[in-house]
């Protein structure tokens, strides 16, 4: 099968790239550097020819509501009118566990990314996932404010990235499903004890300041409406046993990651 994987250097799409190509599919990858930018459509029309499915797992690096629905709404607009030019048959959408409880920032787009799914008229299926193991580097880098971390106080269920895009090759490799199982990983976690371990395993010395989110948003990180509810998806990799093959591995070193927004996944 031929499929398009947009934001597919990204942190899970070069997993989803890679697990798609192991399996056998022609796999192309749709981001800016490979010469395809979703917010204007360029190059769109050529990327999409031939392809039977599309993998959306692109995203932006942003808190304000209104730049987080704009980019989805516009984005995803784009995306799926060219898929109907070019006769794709499925598209499959990654989307985040618990946005009805939290409805601004990331959440916010990521609802809009739903809708326009759900009425963009391509047969669909979307995945709702926690936060990746790769949140907490993410969010550290983006709280340090010199040898001060900020951390929100947060529960939450984290999973491996490689795993959600093993997930999402399931999906595209089946007919469209609609909105299947929410992914989790196998433990419930504090943020707070995520990060302390993170700094001692890569060996930063940082003081924790407790970070009370207000709104909807700190509501939902503290009282668990971010994590996935009784039977759904769950995932094998610890954080911890992440952390470690983190360091064996020696692929990231302290304080790398992309800067996010402490309540995105």
């Amino acid at each position: 099968m031929r499929i398009a994987v947009a934001g597919g250097t990204g942190t899970v799409g070069r997993h989803v790239v890679a697990i798609a190509r192991e399996r056998g599919h022609d796999v192309v990858s749709l981001s800016r550097a490979e010469g395809v930018d979703l917010l204007t459509g360029r190059g769109l029309d050529h990327a999409l020819q031939d392809v039977e499915t599309v993998i959306d797992v692109s995203g932006i690096q942003a808190m304000s509501t209104k730049k987080a629905v704009d980019f989805f709404t516009h984005a995803t607009q784009n995306l799926m009118a060219a898929e109907k030019k070019a006769g794709v048959k499925h598209h499959v959408a990654l989307s985040i566990v618990g946005i009805d409880q939290a409805n601004s920032g990331l959440y916010a787009g990521k609802l809009v990314q739903e809708d326009e799914v759900r009425h963009g008229g391509i047969p669909w299926t979307l995945l709702r996932s926690t936060q990746f193991h790769e949140f907490v580097p993410m969010s550290i880098k983006a709280a340090s404010v010199g040898p001060l971390l900020f951390v929100p106080t947060m529960v939450t269920q984290p999973v491996a990235a490689k795993e959600v895009a093993a997930a999402l090759v399931d999906a595209a490799e089946h007919a469209p499903q609609g909105r299947i199982p929410d992914l989790g990983g196998p433990r419930t976690e504090q943020l707070k004890s995520l990060v302390a371990a993170y700094l001692a395993k890569t060996r930063q010395k940082k003081r924790i300041v407790p970070l009370h989110v207000p709104g909807p948003m700190g509501k939902a990180m503290r009282t668990g409406a971010l994590i996935p509810a009784p039977g759904s998806a769950v995932g094998r990799q610890t954080f911890l046993e992440w952390l470690e093959a983190m360091e064996e591995g020696g692929r990231q070193r302290p304080g790398e990651g992309r800067a996010a927004n402490p309540g995105a996944w």
